[in-house]
């Protein structure tokens, strides 16, 4: 059985070598999808009865480990100094720094391997995280799914 939750939060970032529109500073309002597979729980008497995982546990874990740290932040490649020393000029910017430039692929990556360690199968249910999908806009999106 698989289960997907969605999640929202607005985040500004560059594409610093873009040759269009994207290269300048500008934000979205991203769109989180996790899906989730495993067995439905089948133990008598526990609140997850019935379910692969209580949404709101899927809930709680992506606001934690992703988007509370992604929301209303700069998402910044690190070898984007001029827009490094920019937001240095702001003492107490909201701003995470990545390793590669924060393209829509790129986040999914990095979203689902924090959230892979995130998601325990703690009912003995098989559960794994199986796709991220990061929606950039409404109309573009990309998947990072499991390849193992």
């Amino acid at each position: 059985m698989q289960i997907t939750r969605r999640l929202e939060f607005d985040a500004g970032h560059r594409i610093p070598n873009h040759n269009s529109q994207c290269r300048h500073l500008h934000g979205h309002r991203y769109a989180l999808e996790i899906t989730l597979s495993g067995d439905i729980i089948t133990t008598e008497g526990v609140s997850e009865q019935g379910m692969v995982m209580d949404f709101s546990e899927v809930k709680r874990i992506a606001n934690e480990v992703v988007v509370e740290v992604w929301d209303h932040a700069f998402l910044v490649y690190r070898g984007d100094r001029a827009v490094l020393d920019f937001l240095e000029t702001m003492p107490g910017h909201k701003t995470v720094v990545l390793d590669v430039p924060p393209t829509a692929e790129h986040l999914a990556m990095i979203a689902f391997n924090l959230l892979n360690s995130a998601y325990r199968d703690t009912y003995g249910n098989h559960l794994r995280l199986e796709r991220v999908r990061l929606y950039e806009t409404p109309n573009n999106w990309a998947d990072h799914l499991r390849t193992e």
